[in-house]
């Protein structure tokens, strides 16, 4: 309690400072051109402070038993720069697998054992204005810091971002969950450093009065209060289950017959909704601009937009620091972002899914930004995609941000509805939870992920081998599986109230080497 009442108070006088200055878009350029050009040095100070000189850091072990001194890493971006500095730390075994970070597993290299938690990759040196969780995103409700600072630098990457698809004079709109959730607030107090008014927060959940959410929902209000006093006005969410899509539909609607057409930020499958609403009720919302984000924009949903007559770009962002791809106006592919080496280093390295011969080219970032809420050296993601080194004319890439990344999928992660749960979760529950409550093997169960008309279903396969199994009971226990983490009940709600299970008699999927693996995704072309 004492904690929470010396955060609020940062973030209270931190609010009134960051709503009083807006964001110019010289200052804009200029932020982002000065950490551009002082990214090796930023990456360096950081490593000092909060590795070398950090006695907790997980990264400081994992260093020196590689036998890596600071003296060495300076060296190596010397005469490499950053990034293949970092592909040969990886190679000596610096990095963190997700289940590490996240501190579901200890660090485990040859003759060499850390026990962690998710708090030692905190950022040290960060001023935490306000903590909350993530959306169930990338598991289980991941601690994140709303950081000013953080919010005034990804606001300079919005003003472009904004410039580059002429979305100036459009009205704003979010359709986003409030705290805990922290996509939303994010959202409205980036645009409020620019001096824009996000014009409604239509919620995805209920701001609740429980004595657990009681701080969220008082941070929520006295947001919005300064807002009014300081002449920032923000909109009080408004709650929008997904079954009525058709909301947001007509406030999209009506924005088209002011001949304003609005941008509407959302997940990727509730854009899709909003659209098949505004179909199924005859209602015009061309000109609409979508910006979606929480899981991968694909053509199938891509069509479903196009059909209303709008358009939509994605952003690439990962739970514990924010956005990290920003959408390309001059794009070689469907979800070609900009990935915003001002914020992360990105290099790709070769791994294996589980136990399977499929592999895939992982997403490692590393953190050069210092008010980045977590520190990150050679972390692993549970993503993959195309990256390449492009020069593009749009006014994001002009700034510098020449590395483009495309294609961007998961490997073991079930992403539905803005709602993530990642790979050890998944295997705990399909080869322990399932046979442990229904019978049978693992090998009888496995996860489908696939999209029907643009929305994210997942299928639970059962070996029509097991009797008496009934889909009420099972998508029961998968639910209260998932529930049992924090935070897991954020995403449980979303697919309850989505009907994003289902369950489905048949044999499990096999690779070409006869393994089961627990979660199989069919990609539609």
């Amino acid at each position: 309690m004492l904690n929470d009442l010396r955060m609020f108070t940062r973030y209270a006088l931190g609010l009134r400072d960051y709503l009083k200055h807006e964001l110019g878009p010289e200052e804009a350029e200029l932020r982002i051109e000065n950490q551009l050009a002082f990214r090796e040095r930023s990456f360096l100070n950081i490593l000092e402070k909060g590795v070398f000189s950090n006695p907790k850091s997980p990264y400081r072990r994992l260093l020196e038993h590689a036998g890596i001194e600071f003296a060495d890493v300076c060296k190596m971006v010397r005469e490499l720069g950053v990034e293949r500095t970092l592909e040969r730390l990886y190679d000596a075994g610096v990095y963190v697998t997700l289940s590490e970070f996240k501190g579901r597993k200890p660090i485990e290299r040859p003759g060499l054992t850390i026990d962690v938690c998710s708090h030692d990759f905190d950022n040290p040196f960060l001023v935490k204005h306000y903590e909350a969780r993530s959306s169930g995103s990338r598991g289980v409700g991941t601690r994140v810091i709303i950081d000013l600072d953080l919010l005034m630098h990804e606001a300079a990457h919005i003003y472009f971002f904004v410039s580059a698809f002429d979305l100036d004079k459009s009205p704003i709109g979010a359709w986003r969950s409030p705290p805990p959730s922290t996509a939303g607030m994010k959202l409205i107090l980036r645009y409020a450093k620019l001096g824009k008014s996000v014009e409604k927060w239509f919620a995805q959940s209920r701001l609740s009065l429980s004595p657990g959410s009681l701080k969220y929902l008082i941070f929520t209000y006295f947001t919005l209060y300064c807002g009014k006093i300081m002449g920032k006005p923000m909109p009080i969410p408004e709650y929008v289950p997904l079954e009525n899509a058709s909301r947001v539909a007509i406030w999209l609607a009506t924005k088209k017959s002011e001949k304003t057409p609005a941008m509407l930020d959302t997940y990727a499958s509730s854009g899709v909704r909003v659209c098949l609403s505004a179909k199924e009720k005859g209602l015009d919302i061309s000109g609409t601009f979508f910006r979606l984000g929480g899981e991968p924009y694909t053509q199938a949903k891509a069509d479903v937009i196009a059909e209303t007559g709008s358009r939509a770009v994605c952003h690439y962002s990962i739970s514990e620091i924010g956005t990290v791809g920003v959408a390309c106006a001059s794009p070689n592919a469907l979800d070609d972002v900009h990935i915003l080496r001002d914020k992360v280093a990105l290099i790709q390295r070769t791994k294996y899914i589980g136990n399977s011969e499929l592999k895939v080219g992982v997403l490692v970032y590393t953190t050069v930004l210092p008010s980045c809420p977590k520190l990150m050296l050679n972390v692993e993601s549970d993503d993959y995609g195309t990256l390449e080194d492009r020069v593009c004319e749009c006014h994001i890439g002009k700034l510098g941000f020449t590395k483009h990344l495309s294609g961007i999928r998961s490997y073991e992660k079930l992403t539905s509805e803005g709602m993530h749960f990642i790979g050890d979760d998944l295997i705990r529950l399909v080869e322990e939870v399932l046979p442990g409550r229904f019978g049978g093997f693992p090998t009888d169960y496995q996860l489908v992920e696939e999209e029907v008309d643009g929305i994210p279903i997942v299928n639970i396969l059962v070996s029509p081998r097991l009797e008496g199994i009934s889909e009420e009971r099972l998508i029961a226990t998968v639910f209260e599986f998932l529930q049992s983490y924090p935070g897991g009940n954020i995403g449980v709600d979303r697919w309850r109230e989505a009907r994003t299970l289902r369950m489905i008699r048949r044999e499990p999927y096999s690779t070409a080497s006869a393994k089961i693996l627990p979660l199989h995704i069919i990609r539609n072309v």
